[in-house]
């Protein structure tokens, strides 16, 4: 069996790319969560990961160590990772791969962070370019395959990119057309990603990089985070 190894749900937006795929594409594994270090430090993620870094994926003596090369791995092996036609399976590999390479402003300003809501500071010129981007994204991958998923009516790989993007609409209340926000409630709204969520706010790790990127960039108005 595969052997997934993630971070915190709450903060690893990298580690859910794979974990949401592989439940909804009802591909088992056995999921390893190896909590950030509170110091910063992740030199322990070393044991099973040659970057250091999470998610990887373990196949007996086979390492994967990257969403993109995760999905793609698995598409190898299991039928709808990517969607079956080849129009949609192109399109959903580009908007897929804009997203692994691209939008890091929207990662640096709006880190994930599921068990808070936030107020952000301002929404500057840059932030707004990718949040429009993702948006007109969203909407030409619904209207191009008739939804309800990006790229036609089953959960596929481009879905599992962006679904930590439909987190950070929720935490920072990210304004965007009616389309592409009931896209983002219908994907947190599928059962692994409510799992996910749910495993998030009972975490009792912080980790204080990542709630300092959030701190950086606006004001916690909600935290339904569990205390230790």
């Amino acid at each position: 069996m595969y052997e997934l190894f993630i971070a915190n749900k709450n903060y690893s937006s990298w580690s859910l790319r794979p974990w949401v795929l592989m439940r909804e594409r009802n591909i088992p594994f056995t999921e390893h969560l190896m909590p950030f270090s509170e110091t910063g430090s992740n030199e322990a993620f070393r044991a099973f990961s040659p970057t250091g870094k999470v998610p990887c994926l373990r196949d007996g003596a086979t390492v994967v160590w990257d969403s993109l090369a995760i999905a793609e791995y698995l598409a190898e092996r299991h039928p709808g990772v990517w969607p079956a036609d080849a129009i949609a399976r192109a399109w959903a590999r580009c908007a897929a791969a804009e997203m692994h390479s691209g939008f890091g402003v929207l990662r640096d300003q709006c880190s994930m962070s599921i068990g808070v809501r936030v107020k952000l500071h301002q929404v500057a010129d840059v932030l707004q370019k990718d949040i429009a981007r993702i948006e007109s994204l969203w909407n030409e991958g619904l209207k191009r395959f008739g939804g309800p998923f990006l790229a036609g009516p089953s959960f596929t790989a481009v879905d599992a990119f962006f679904a930590p993007v439909a987190y950070r609409v929720q935490t920072y209340g990210l304004a965007m057309n009616d389309s592409a926000l009931a896209y983002a409630a219908w994907l947190r709204a599928q059962p692994s990603m409510e799992e996910w969520a749910a495993a998030a706010v009972r975490e009792t790790w912080r980790e204080a990089g990542h709630d300092a990127e959030v701190a950086r960039h606006g004001s916690v108005v909600v935290d339904m985070r569990a205390k230790a």
